[in-house]
């Protein structure tokens, strides 16, 4: 038996090789894709580096680093206005509950008619899917902008913006929670003669429930942090002392808001993962 060296290859026996095993070998053409797709991206990325200007984040490390120090040092909490700030916490509250709460119920009737099964005449159903569409295409914080124009500055804007924006969302995920129910427990409750109302109280309700109060309570939580966003663009809130107190230099005042702001978010989670526990057990987590 004879060992061949690296020596004694000769091109012609690699092309045979080649030729009998091409995928052992790589494809050419997929390489240089490959590495042409490394080096766009690197230099896309590089590009937006030098675009957006992120050296200045060092050149302002000096100010950053004061901000921070003057949030966490804070000085004469006796002065703070505690009663501006929790009611502007309790009117964020309020703003994402009467919005998702208005939103979840026009919802769940929008869902039955962008649902395949429930709207047989394709035209409306399409109409109200792109309906739904506008809805939740636009951000939340643009649907603020909207209704601060159009209703003026205050919570009504901010209720309406989460109102709008809920309502796209959660009528999308409704109307597939309802196209994929079990039909044999609608077919039951239409064999016994029940009409429209009584079918969709008995046959699709109690299927859909459960995932109506996970998703009505996820966007409780959500709608609650967005309102704080919310009152950023003059939709009242939270938002607003936050951004009053920024303008004015008070970053201790902020900080306070801020960490507030979470333990109350952190309360609804726990509150709202105790209900899911209840209606819907371990998997509604």
């Amino acid at each position: 038996m004879t060992t061949m060296t690296f020596a004694a290859i000769t091109d012609a026996d690699v092309a045979s090789v080649r030729k009998r095993h091409p995928g052992a070998f790589g494809d050419p053409f997929q390489r240089a894709l490959v590495v042409g797709s490394w080096a766009i991206m690197i230099g896309y990325l590089l590009y937006s580096f030098h675009m957006f200007e992120f050296y200045k984040l060092f050149q302002a490390s000096d100010r950053a680093l004061q901000m921070l120090s003057r949030m966490v040092v804070w000085r004469d909490m006796e002065t703070w206005n505690y009663g501006n700030i929790y009611t502007g916490i309790a009117q964020t509250i309020a703003m994402a509950f009467l919005g998702t709460f208005l939103g979840t119920i026009v919802a769940l009737g929008l869902g039955f008619l962008a649902a395949r099964n429930t709207m047989p005449v394709g035209i409306i159903r399409h109409g109200v899917r792109r309906l739904l569409d506008v809805f939740r295409g636009v951000d939340q914080v643009v649907w603020g902008l909207v209704f601060v124009r159009a209703v003026g500055l205050g919570p009504l804007a901010g209720v309406l913006a989460i109102f709008i924006s809920d309502m796209g969302t959660l009528a999308k995920l409704y109307s597939e929670a309802i196209e994929n129910i079990d039909r044999k427990q609608v077919e039951g409750v239409r064999a016994t003669g029940a009409d429209q109302a009584r079918i969709i109280r008995f046959g699709y309700i109690p299927q859909i429930l459960p995932v109506f109060i996970s998703l009505s309570l996820y966007s409780f939580e959500s709608s609650t942090r967005s309102a704080t966003i919310l009152g950023l663009v003059g939709a009242g809130g939270i938002g607003m002392i936050i951004i009053e107190r920024f303008r004015a230099g008070l970053f201790d005042q902020v900080a306070f808001v801020v960490l507030n702001v979470l333990v109350v978010i952190a309360i609804i989670d726990w509150g709202s993962g105790l209900i899911r526990k209840r209606f819907i057990g371990e998997r509604g987590h």
